[in-house]
């Protein structure tokens, strides 16, 4: 009888996972993980917030500007030490984490993301925000959101294949539910984490970030990040300042970016903790001179929406905002690069604002429309996620009016990031100055997608080497495509039914040695019913085999061989 080792519901689920159409399955499991997911960023949120207002004076979110100079200096150096501590004692070596961990642990490790790097980033980037670090909350949710997806799939035993599309959802949950902007959690899920735009893959990513942004609105009472009135352009005539902002806006973000690599590359030498110790020294001497760096800055974006800040004091906070980011982040402090990313963007848009009533009669834009660009541009700039960028900026307004001045800026600002300066993507930026090399391509894109199980040969049998002539015949009267072939010390080889049909043709003994008759046979290595086909390609080439055979529980939870897996079976996945 040919083998059927599916045997329960559960398991039949997992192997319509495995394949590149489940859809329904997905879109079922997105929406869950998008609910766990905004639970979790609302916890972190309301830590960071609870806890802020608590120390700072005034009951502000971000009211580090009130604190005496005093404090300002000592709580970065407190947070630095704290930070370091903890990932000196509980770390073990895992020092990468944000959204640069989330893209290589999807490129080489299947999105399999640990608790230890969710609590990590949980309790280390609440304390950098908390004691004043320049650093983002965006990045830290994207990982928790990523980090949710891949441990529900993992518990649930998933296949790879659905445990990165279960990450990509908790990456549009963390910024769905971040800035109240579902579709740009979306975009950015697909654009840079996933790099993918495919239909089993958008559908429960987006009904993730709805579910998300549903829980963020009911627990945060539809509270909006920032002030932001419905703007548009004064006049057609202010396109060459946007112009302008754009190519500003691409200079600080490759300034932002390669500050960023140089702090990180010239530092690698230092232990960890040292390296958090010394950004607590350096922030709390720049908070000295500018408290507004300290943080997220969020407050500090509001004010210049609302054109409440002066040009000199633009000026000195876009300076200082990029090198206290650089500082925080190429140094190792477990934040994000968004949200400064936004500040520094709002700086140079606040700054390029007045020009326009200098050259102009008459009625010209508010500042804010230039802050908000500025957001975009350097946001699209930095992180080479310019749809990303221009979808939040349009979700943020919730006016299109906004989307062609804010293209124009944010193309410019890219070009000159990647074009003029030679920057790549920030995230990318940082995986290369920890060591991590980032790659990857079409092909292994494809293979990623698909589930080994879903295209694995369930047609045969199993046999010892040794076997009678009528015993041979029995089993070829099933027409199997494969046997299976268990030798006495256990190794197995795997062989075409035909060669054995072959062979009791030409042969006429009694009993017969299936490792020893002339016929093709291929050298076996083992599989997980988890794995994708590009795992399963790199085990074929890593073990130097022919084929591999598919392993998981039956119905009394031993393993045993589920199918069959050759090169050329992959091969017609692809093509497939």
């Amino acid at each position: 009888m040919l083998f059927d080792g599916i045997v329960n519901w559960s398991d039949r689920i997992r192997l319509q996972l495995s394949r590149h159409d489940a859809l329904l399955i997905l879109s079922a499991l997105g929406l869950i993980c998008g609910f766990v997911a905004g639970i979790v960023i609302v916890l972190f949120r309301l830590l960071v917030e609870s806890s802020q207002s608590a120390i700072l004076p005034g009951g502000g979110a971000e009211n580090y500007e009130a604190l005496p100079p005093f404090l300002r200096f000592v709580l970065p150096i407190l947070g630095g030490l704290l930070l370091g501590l903890i990932f000196l004692r509980y770390a073990k070596g895992l020092h990468v984490l944000g959204i640069p961990r989330v893209m290589e642990r999807l490129i080489y490790h299947q999105g399999h993301l640990s608790m230890r790097g969710f609590l990590l980033q949980f309790f280390g980037a609440a304390i950098a925000i908390i004691s004043g670090h320049s650093v983002g909350r965006e990045g830290p949710h994207v990982f928790l959101g990523a980090a949710s997806g891949s441990l529900l799939g993992q518990y649930l035993s998933l296949p790879n294949n659905s445990i990165r599309t279960l990450v990509g959802c908790g990456t549009a949950a963390g910024i769905s539910a971040s800035f109240d902007t579902p579709l740009a959690g979306v975009i950015f899920a697909l654009e840079v984490v996933m790099m993918e735009y495919t239909l089993v893959s958008f559908i429960p990513i987006m009904l993730a970030a709805v579910s998300a942004n549903s829980v963020s609105l009911m627990l945060f009472d539809g509270e909006r990040v920032f002030d932001i009135a419905i703007i548009q352009l004064g006049s057609l005539h202010e396109l060459v300042f946007v112009l302008l902002l754009g190519l500003v806006a691409g200079t600080a973000s490759a300034a932002y970016v390669h500050l960023i690599q140089l702090i990180s590359d010239k530092t690698q030498s230092m232990t960890f903790w040292a390296r958090n110790a010394f950004a607590g020294v350096l922030i709390g001497l720049l908070a000295l001179a500018v408290p507004q760096v300290m943080g997220i800055g969020y407050d500090t974006v509001n004010q210049i929406l609302l054109g409440e800040l002066g040009f000199n004091l633009l000026l000195i906070l876009l300076f200082a905002k990029i090198v206290a980011t650089a500082v925080s982040i190429g140094l190792g402090i477990p934040g994000g690069t968004i949200g400064p990313a936004l500040f520094i963007g709002a700086a140079v848009g606040g700054i390029i604002a007045p020009l326009p009533g200098l050259v102009f009669e008459g009625h010209v834009s508010d500042p804010g429309v230039y802050a908000l660009i500025g957001m975009g541009a350097v946001m699209g700039a930095a992180l080479q996620a310019p749809l990303a960028a221009l979808t939040a900026i349009i979700e943020l307004t919730h006016n299109p009016e906004i989307i062609m001045p804010g293209m124009l800026a944010i193309v410019i600002a890219s070009l000159v990031n990647s074009e003029l300066f030679g920057k790549s993507s920030m995230f990318h930026t940082l995986l290369e100055a920890t060591g991590l090399n980032y790659h990857t391509d079409p092909v292994m894109q494809s293979l990623r997608r698909i589930g080994a199980a879903s295209f694995m040969n369930r047609n045969f049998v199993q046999v010892d080497a040794q076997l009678s002539r009528e015993s041979a015949k029995l089993i070829l009267d099933q027409k199997p495509e494969w046997i299976l072939i268990k030798g006495m010390n256990e190794e197995l080889a795997l062989m075409p039914g035909v060669d054995l049909l072959r062979n009791l043709e030409q042969q006429q003994d009694d009993e017969l040695n299936l490792l020893s008759l002339p016929a093709t046979r291929y050298e076996l290595a083992s599989l997980p019913m988890q794995a994708t086909l590009q795992e399963a390609i790199e085990k074929l080439d890593s073990s130097s085999v022919d084929a591999l055979y598919i392993k998981w529980f039956d119905e009394a939870h031993y393993w045993c061989i589920q199918g069959i897996l050759t090169r050329s079976q992959i091969e017609s996945a692809y093509h497939f």
